[in-house]
C-alpha cells in the first residue's frame, strides 16, 4: 500500500511550508496537494519525481517508505536511489533518444550527468519508443557474436538495479570498463555489484563493483548494417541427430501404450 499521502504531508510540515507554499514550488493548485495528502488522488509520475528530487529522496522512498521522525534515509550508494539523469526533449517536449556513439563513450564516463554534454550528442526518435527513458549505444568488439560490432544498441533507463534481470542483455555503465553490453549473470548484490556475461564463450565472465557502476540501461532492440545470413542446410550429423531423437520420442510413446 501507497504511503504518498503521509509522507506528503509530514515532508512539507517538517519544512515548514503551508499547502500553498509547496504548491507554488510544484507549480501546481492547492487543491492538489489536499488531495494528495487526503489520499483522494495520487501525483502522476513526472510530479511525483519532482517531489523527490525536492526532498533529496528516491521515488521509491516516498511512496512505500513510512516518513516520520524515527525513519532514516537510504544510503545513496544503495541501488534503488534516485540518480542524476540529464535528457533532452523535441520541440514537443517528448524524450529525445541521444546517441553515445564508440568514439564518445570515453568523454560519457564524465559527461553523462552534465546537461550539456548530453544536448550536445545525435538525437533521433522512433515511435515504438515514446514512453519512457531510452538512449542509444554503439557497441565494439565480438564478445556479444553474433551481433556485430558497430551495432547500436537502444536502452532503456534503469533507476532501479534490483529490477536487472539475470538473462537478459543491458547496457553496462562503470567508471572502470566504460560502456559494455552484456547479459547478466546473477540479479544485482549491494556487496559484489553485476556479474557480466559474454555471448561468446571465448570471454570469460566478471564482476563489476557496486561502487563503479555509474548507469544501467535495458537492451530493447538494435540497430545493424550487417543483414543475417540465411540459415546453413542442416549437415547428415544433425538430420542423424534429429532421426535419432525422433525415433526415441516414438518408442517412449509406444512403450507407454
Amino acid at each position: 500500500m501507497s504511503n504518498i499521502s503521509s509522507n506528503l504531508k509530514y515532508l512539507r510540515k517538517k519544512k515548514g511550508l503551508t499547502q500553498q507554499q509547496f504548491a507554488d514550488l510544484m507549480e501546481i493548485k492547492r487543491a492538489s496537494v489536499g488531495a494528495y495528502e487526503e489520499d483522494r488522488a495520487e501525483p502522476k509520475y513526472e510530479l511525483l519525481k519532482k517531489i523527490a528530487e525536492f526532498y533529496d529522496l528516491s521515488m521509491d522512498e516516498l511512496a512505500n517508505d513510512e516518513i516520520d521522525d524515527k525513519w532514516k534515509p537510504t544510503p545513496k550508494s544503495n541501488a534503488s536511489n534516485l540518480r542524476v539523469l540529464s535528457v533532452t526533449v523535441d520541440s514537443n517536449d517528448r524524450e529525445n533518444i541521444e546517441l553515445v556513439p564508440v568514439k564518445a563513450s570515453a568523454g560519457y564516463l564524465n559527461g553523462y550527468a552534465d546537461p550539456e554534454y548530453v544536448s550536445e550528442l545525435p538525437k533521433f526518435s522512433l515511435p515504438m519508443f515514446n514512453q519512457g527513458t531510452f538512449r542509444a549505444f554503439e557497441i565494439k568488439g565480438d564478445s556479444m557474436l553474433p551481433l556485430a560490432s558497430g551495432s547500436l544498441i537502444i536502452s532503456e533507463y534503469v533507476e532501479n538495479w534490483h529490477d536487472i534481470k539475470p538473462g537478459q542483455t543491458y547496457i553496462v555503465v562503470s567508471s572502470n570498463d566504460g560502456v559494455v553490453y552484456k547479459r547478466i549473470g546473477q540479479k544485482f548484490k549491494e556487496d559484489k555489484g553485476l556479474k557480466l556475461v559474454s555471448d561468446n564463450k571465448t570471454y570469460e565472465p566478471y564482476w563489476v563493483p557496486a561502487s563503479e557502476i555509474l548507469e544501467v540501461w535495458k537492451a530493447k532492440a538494435f540497430v545493424s548494417t550487417e543483414l543475417p545470413e540465411p540459415n546453413a542446410e542442416p549437415t547428415l550429423e544433425a538430420l542423424s541427430t534429429m532421426m535419432a531423437q525422433m525415433q526415441k520420442t516414438i518408442n517412449s510413446v509406444v512403450d507407454k501404450n
